[in-house]
């Protein structure tokens, strides 16, 4: 039987995990995450949120060690539960990596068309009354296209381009922090929160899960290790990442307030790099924070789609949906029926354009909550010692609170008809790849 390639080691891991962590989201949605909690607000729940992420950072490195599976929340599922528990858990997975690729492939576009306002030309039709502009939908279609390429060719290309994008981006943001800390002041930090303390906190907290989901990417690509590899590095490679990435989401939303006053930039489309310009007075500088952008999304892209094409690949595998998905190519050994899947729903997705994908994402941060829960209580079901099982019930409590947060109308932000909708979509779709398997 051919499996898959074996030659990732523990620096690929983290690099996989950071680089499907953190995107573009500094850039493309400061504002709102300003909005809603102001700098305090939002750095405080970042960090919050990373804190109350560890323990579940911690189950999946344990279950991770345990079983070294692809299918990753479908093989923790499947130890204690239905095989329909396993296939909705997979299924709901599988969106909150797929649903980045085609938003990336909008992002790169909008981010372009800021340094190059003529790529806004050429509408050639609207969804939900946003345009969609023919440049800016060919250039999002390149990075999907290019992206399945090096995904086909094999892991140890896709791992070293991951370690090089990185890299690169906290590189560059070291030098933005030491260029700017100079030119900053803490009276622009001020008014601390948007609403009040605890509203403000919680605006942004829901939110998190989204921005956050990348860690547990580590145990989809499991088989993939290096024969040399030693177990542990999946545990160390999964706490590190979150770590890092709590880090530099509270590290930025700071740095962006302290070198501006925050009110200033609420209305912005690109408030980080406004705010950089504003201090520098500089347009080369404003060039290296986008530059800066496309590397992130150029890694995050390329995180989320690994992911996402290796839980496909499982699905299809165990039977849940079409064997073919489960195949692997005898000369590239990469899962290439998944791949060319990955890069077709996602040309789909960028197609149907910014509007569409709103609801959708905000589905991927529910989503994302329900996989951490299903493997928090899978390992719940297996271990037995109390301090296991302590770590265990405080990640379901935490999953449920996120999922309790979308659903509860009494709660700002809760899901509105069209997240409602864009869940019942994906549902059915799932029940139909499950039924014509």
């Amino acid at each position: 039987m051919i499996t898959l390639a074996r030659k990732l080691r523990t620096l690929d891991y983290f690099t996989i995990a950071f680089g499907t962590m953190v995107g573009v989201g500094w850039l493309v949605v400061m504002d709102d995450w300003l909005t809603r909690g102001g700098p305090l607000g939002a750095m405080l729940a970042f960090a919050i949120a990373g804190l109350a992420l560890a323990p579940i950072g911690y189950i999946y490195g344990q279950l991770v060690m345990a079983i070294p599976n692809a299918a990753s929340e479908v093989a923790y599922t499947q130890r204690v539960f239905p095989a329909w528990v396993s296939f909705a858990t997979g299924w709901m997975m599988t969106l909150v990596y797929l649903i980045v690729c085609p938003w990336e492939a909008v992002a790169i576009g909008k981010i372009a068309a800021y340094l190059f306002p003529q790529l806004n030309s050429f509408e050639i039709y609207r969804v939900a009354g946003q345009p969609v502009y023919l440049p800016r939908l060919m250039l999002g279609l390149a990075l999907i296209g290019g992206v399945t390429w090096l995904n086909y060719q094999g892991v140890r290309l896709s791992a070293n381009f991951q370690n090089w994008m990185t890299f690169i981006l906290l590189g560059m943001f070291a030098l933005f922090g030491v260029f700017c800390i100079p030119r900053g002041s803490v009276h622009n930090l001020v008014p601390l929160f948007s609403h009040g303390r605890l509203v403000s906190i919680l605006l942004v907290v829901q939110i998190v899960p989204y921005f956050m989901t990348g860690f547990e990417a580590v145990p989809k690509c499991a088989e993939e290790a290096s024969p040399e590899f030693r177990a542990r590095g999946y545990f160390r490679a999964i706490m590190l990442a979150l770590a890092t990435g709590a880090l530099f989401y509270v590290a930025v939303i700071g740095l962006v307030a302290y070198v501006q006053p925050w009110p200033s930039l609420i209305h912005e489309s690109f408030a980080t790099a406004v705010a950089f310009e504003r201090v520098f007075h500089s347009r080369l500088l404003i060039s290296a924070v986008f530059l800066a952008a496309l590397v992130s999304l150029l890694k995050v892209c390329n995180g989320n789609f690994l992911a996402a094409s290796r839980l496909l690949f499982a699905l299809g595998r165990e039977g849940y949906v079409n064997p073919r998905l489960g195949g692997v190519h005898p000369a590239k050994l990469t899962p290439a029926f998944a791949v060319f899947c990955v890069g077709g729903l996602s040309v789909i997705g960028a197609i149907l354009g910014e509007a569409i994908l709103v609801p959708i994402t905000e589905v991927g941060s529910l989503a994302s909550a329900f996989g951490w829960m299903a493997a928090s209580a899978s390992f719940l079901c297996m271990e037995r010692s109390w301090r296991a099982r302590s770590i265990a019930l405080f990640a379901l409590a935490v999953c449920l609170a996120l999922i309790l947060m979308k659903f509860l109308p009494s709660i700002p932000g809760h899901f509105t008809r069209y997240e409602y909708a864009a869940l019942a979509a994906w549902t059915i779709l799932g029940l139909a790849a499950r039924r014509f398997r």
